[in-house]
């Protein structure tokens, strides 16, 4: 982690250095804002945002790619996506693909966009290697399969961590239930 301070990430105010929180929440928390910092410093010089850069890779692997498609590939909501495009859109980076179906809104790459990403791949690598430098190369499979699994069970549970015998705090204060729903306790 000493590379990943260097390069303007540290602890939070109130944390030991060193000593993260014993909260998984908080410690995957204050994690994920020191590598997004770290990818945010390196892409700047590209004129890419980390998630502008992730879209443009995304919608590069697929060639054409659906508001539909970039939401699900990308674990990202519908509303951080569409502002994303908007301004991808507005600079030029992208462009609204024809599809057949009137209804999909489909976008691909312009020369501008290719270009930009040319760019910014090599600045992107760079923040991957120190992050995998500092986790350590063989430690990041199985970071990837643990976060995959969190994902995995965040989506079986409709977006909700899937905790056994918690009732939420409406349900708690008597709220009347949802329509559908019946109340059994």
């Amino acid at each position: 982690m000493n590379d990943l301070r260097r390069q303007g990430a540290a602890p939070t105010r109130g944390q030991v250095p060193g000593r993260l929180s014993p909260c998984g929440c908080s410690t995957l928390r204050m994690v994920s804002g020191a590598v997004t910092q770290l990818y945010v410093d390196v892409l700047r010089r590209s004129g890419l945002r980390v998630t502008q850069f992730s879209i443009l890779a995304a919608i590069v692997r697929m060639g054409e790619a659906s508001l539909r498609q970039l939401e699900d590939a990308l674990a990202i909501d519908q509303t951080t996506l569409t502002r994303s495009l908007t301004r991808l859109e507005q600079d030029q980076m992208i462009e609204r693909a024809p599809d057949p179906d009137a209804r999909i809104k489909a976008v691909r790459l312009t020369t501008k966009g290719r270009r930009t990403l040319k760019t910014a791949r090599p600045l992107w690598a760079r923040a991957q290697d120190t992050v995998l430098r500092e986790l350590g190369t063989k430690a990041w499979p199985d970071a990837q399969r643990a976060w995959l699994s969190c994902f995995m069970w965040r989506s079986r549970s409709g977006g909700r961590a899937p905790v056994r015998g918690h009732r939420s705090a409406s349900r708690r204060r008597g709220a009347a239930p949802r329509r559908g729903t019946s109340r059994t306790s």
